[in-house]
This record gives structure tokens, sequence and C-alpha cells, in this order.
């Protein structure tokens, strides 16, 4: 299995599960998940994550921002170059599939072509393409994008959510709980 992990699941597994995690049994099933590449976590959410609820998420998995730890490990995982797949198929479909029209009419093709780089070069968009490429080279794996988003409320943006996109290319999509859950050996007993 390998997970690709969003910013929000992250700040939900600090904020939420490892308070009560008193013997540091679920950070370090998390830190073990990340170091064998079951847990995934790539360049534009470390990004995130400094920036997000005061580096919450990073003072706590400080090893994240531990020089030699990344470069024994490979962590984060870089996006800066990363393609679809198929990159002409995938271009139509943000285009067609992934966009909200409503919003997108409302724009002209200047500003609807910035948005769209703004979109590609997010942090979401790099999740997507990471898992994307993970289904694509490692065939008899499962693959998860983990996020605490929904479908539903985009918010008045120009593009759909994540677990909305995912539907669309055969990506699945759980949150952390459900993350946690698939793990063998991971209990969290709340005293």
């Amino acid at each position: 299995m390998k997970a690709v992990i969003d910013t929000s699941s992250l700040l939900s597994l600090v904020r939420y599960y490892l308070p009560f995690d008193k013997k540091a049994i679920l950070f370090e099933a998390i830190k073990s998940k990340i170091t064998t590449g079951e847990i995934l976590i790539i360049d534009k959410i470390i990004d995130e994550c400094g920036y997000n609820s005061k580096g919450i998420v990073l003072s706590i998995f400080s090893f994240l921002t531990d020089k030699s730890f990344n470069k024994t490990y490979k962590l984060p995982l870089n996006t800066e170059f990363i393609l679809p797949p198929a990159p002409a198929k995938f271009l139509r479909q943000v285009d067609n599939q992934f966009v909200i029209v409503s919003q997108k009419n409302k724009l002209s093709e200047t500003q609807y072509d910035s948005l769209k780089n703004d979109f590609m070069n997010s942090a979401d968009m790099k999740l997507i393409l990471t898992s994307l490429n993970l289904k694509k080279d490692f065939p008899a794996e499962e693959v998860f994008l983990v996020t605490e988003e929904t479908e539903v409320s985009n918010d008045n943006k120009l593009f759909k959510k994540i677990p909305a996109i995912c539907s669309q290319i055969d990506i699945k999509t759980i949150n952390i709980q459900q993350l946690l859950a698939k793990f063998d050996g991971i209990t969290i007993e709340i005293k």
C-alpha cells in the first residue's frame, strides 16, 4: 500500500490523535511508515505544513525537516517536474472535467490560464499527480490519497476539490481515520 498524504490529514493527526498517544506508539508507527515509503510526503505539503497552524505539524514531526533524515530516506518527494502519465489527456480533463464551468465562464482566457497554471503547481495537483504516477509505477499496490476534504462545497473556487477530481480519474481517497484503520497493530486507547 502507498498513501500520499495531504496537509489537512497531517494536521488532523497532530491535533486529534497524537495528544492521546502517550506511549508514542502511533508517532513511531507513522514515522516508520514514512521511512518505508508506505506514507509519502511531497515537497509542497512540507511547504504548506511550515505555514499552516503555526507549523505545528513540523514541530511534532521534526524529523521531516531534519536534513540527515531526509537524505537517508529521500524525503520529501520532489514534485517539481512531475507529469501525468498521459499529459495531453490530463490537460483536457483539467479544462473540461476538473474545472467548475460556471466559475470558468466568468473569466477571460488570460485570467483562466493564470489560475489554471497556479492550480497545476498547487499542492493539491501535485498530490493527484503523485498518486497517478504511483498507480502507474506500482500497479499491484493499492494507492490512496489521504485528505480530510470532501467532494461537496467548493467555496467558489475555480477547480473541484481533491476527492471530486480523484473520483473522475480512479484514485481512491480516504481520510486519516481510514488510513490508520488500514495499518495493522495501530490502535488508539483513550483512558
